[in-house]
């Protein structure tokens, strides 16, 4: 059982099914709807090729292109970070955070090795709505990276500030400015109004969490037996698949 609902299946069905279209390429071992199964069933369940294979009878390296493709016309779809804030504007707020894609790597993979989770990953900041809705997925930098950093680097913190939207971050972001409200710490007694600012700002982080723990129910995002390389279009298809109507 994937426990994805059937209409999520014939949307990436329909895609494949449009794709196969524009490179006049009709036919397939598998139909559409079946791709779009196999698909679904190595992102949800993170099963290898020659599993998904087996189970759809093909090939492991045909069930390789089949991903490959299906990943291709997914990450199409994924919005852009000026796309994802069309209709946010000032008075408006987002929560913003980093997150670690878990990698099968070595220890000598020294720029893969986040210390902050003391494992090899790669680095991907999430924006979301205050509600949990995710709006915008990063591509993926080294587990090293710094979120501060990767935020900069991925310029979510100019496109707020150009939009007046407020960012709600943890103490990753302290030192960010612009728009950028992060919890107060360093003291052993805080004054009771940074209290009350940290008990508000904690509040209203709580629900963005919720983009981070439908990420999870993916499964191929707990740990990646893929290229590094091929990380980041994952992560736009898996966006692509949370922004489709379906909740996750």
């Amino acid at each position: 059982m994937l426990g994805v609902p059937f209409e999520l299946v014939e949307y990436v069905s329909w895609l494949i099914h449009a794709r196969r279209r524009e490179l006049k390429s009709p036919w397939r071992r598998l139909g559409c709807f079946k791709q779009a199964l196999l698909v679904l069933a190595h992102l949800r369940k993170n099963e290898t090729f020659a599993q998904v294979g087996a189970g759809f009878g093909v090939s492991e390296s045909t069930a390789w292109r089949y991903v490959d493709e299906t990943l291709e016309v997914l990450a199409a779809w994924a919005p852009g970070l000026r796309e994802a804030l069309v209709g946010l504007g000032e008075g408006d707020f987002v929560v913003v955070d980093g997150t670690l894609i878990p990698t099968d790597r070595i220890a000598a993979d020294e720029p893969y090795y986040s210390q902050k989770h003391r494992k090899h990953g790669m680095n991907v900041q999430v924006v979301a709505r205050p509600d949990g809705t995710p709006l915008w997925f990063s591509r993926a930098l080294p587990g090293r990276t710094h979120d501060l950093t990767a935020a900069r680097a991925h310029w979510i913190l100019q496109a707020c500030l150009t939009r007046e939207i407020l960012v709600l971050a943890d103490r990753a972001y302290q030192g960010a400015g612009a728009t950028v409200r992060t919890p107060y710490y360093g003291h052993r007694e805080l004054p009771d109004h940074y209290q009350r600012f940290n008990r508000v700002h904690a509040r209203l982080r709580a629900p963005g969490e919720r983009a981070f723990a439908r990420r999870k129910s993916w499964r191929i995002l707990r740990r990646a037996r893929c290229s590094t390389n091929r990380i980041s279009r994952i992560v736009q298809a898996v966006h692509a698949l949370l922004t489709c109507g379906y909740s996750g």
